[in-house]
């Protein structure tokens, strides 16, 4: 006989070809729903369980992925992809921009040419650092020997963009952190693009305290999937602010500190300083 696990897994991904195949009518929860014979309620409950996500996110997922190859490849309006994904208007396509990928279509298709990005160059106790911002808060945060060198990754990441080097308030009171036994920062305005899944394991980060350690393991457990280990640690890879978002605070289950993307030393290095800085509280 069939277990529960199979047969949700089985409903779950007829449901996701489903949308797959139907995005362009932007089916809502009780269309998808009767075509799987559930309740809404149900199938609700059912596929955010096993997919980590609601059905809704999955669809403006695929919609965005959708309306992002055509800005991209076929250089279509702006009207035009909103058509074609089955969004009613520009609105509709500008909000679903705002909500997934932290901008504008607008900014998206031209590598962030409306956004304008101030940045400066600091001291840590770990190394030099390049920070930058738009309106919206903290959107790139980076360890780097070379200033130059980190400079023109972060014009790889919005190369369209505006940017002007500029040490703004926000970049200061980021280095708050680096303050030895300080009260506790202040929060912080991040601006950030990801997927609804790197989003989601980048949020579980921010909430492992300074001086704690979690494991892949743990962070897909967190995020309710527990065999998504290896994803986990792919998103961890590409965490876009160093250090706010604590990144290094993750190590294998086996105890080894794991890579880091600046430095398995300046991880263990951190790690250390934290354990510390813990102490020195206690």
């Amino acid at each position: 006989m069939e277990n529960a696990t199979h047969h949700h897994y089985r409903l779950v991904a007829e449901a996701i070809d489903y949308i797959r195949k139907h995005f362009k009518e932007q089916p809502g929860l009780e269309e998808i729903a009767s075509h799987m014979h559930l309740s809404p309620f149900h199938f609700q409950k059912t596929f955010t369980e096993w997919a980590g996500i609601s059905p809704k996110k999955f669809l403006q997922y695929i919609s965005i992925e959708y309306a992002k190859d055509m800005l991209k490849k076929q250089q279509a309006t702006l009207f035009d992809t909103a058509m074609e994904t089955g969004l009613s208007g520009t609105s509709r396509l500008h909000d679903l921009f705002i909500t997934i990928e932290g901008m504008t279509p607008g900014e998206f298709r031209n590598g962030g040419e409306n956004l304008s990005i101030r940045h400066s160059f600091a001291q840590s106790p770990f190394g030099d650092l390049i920070i930058a911002s738009t309106e919206k808060g903290i959107c790139h945060m980076a360890f780097t020997d070379d200033p130059a060198e980190g400079f023109i990754k972060l014009k790889t990441c919005f190369p369209g963009a505006r940017h002007v080097e500029s040490t703004e308030p926000i970049h200061l009171k980021a280095l708050h952190v680096f303050q030895k036994k300080a009260i506790k920062p202040e929060p912080l305005n991040l601006h950030l693009r990801g997927t609804p899944f790197q989003l989601k394991v980048w949020d579980t980060l921010l909430k492992i305290p300074s001086g704690q350690l979690s494991t892949y393991g743990r962070i897909a457990e967190d995020i309710q999937q527990p065999s998504a280990s290896r994803a986990v640690g792919t998103a961890i890879g590409s965490n876009p602010v160093a250090y706010l978002i604590p990144c290094h605070r993750v190590i294998q289950s086996g105890g080894i500190s794991g890579g880091y993307m600046w430095g398995a030393g300046r991880k263990i290095a951190m790690i250390g300083w934290e354990a510390a800085q813990k102490g020195d509280k206690e």
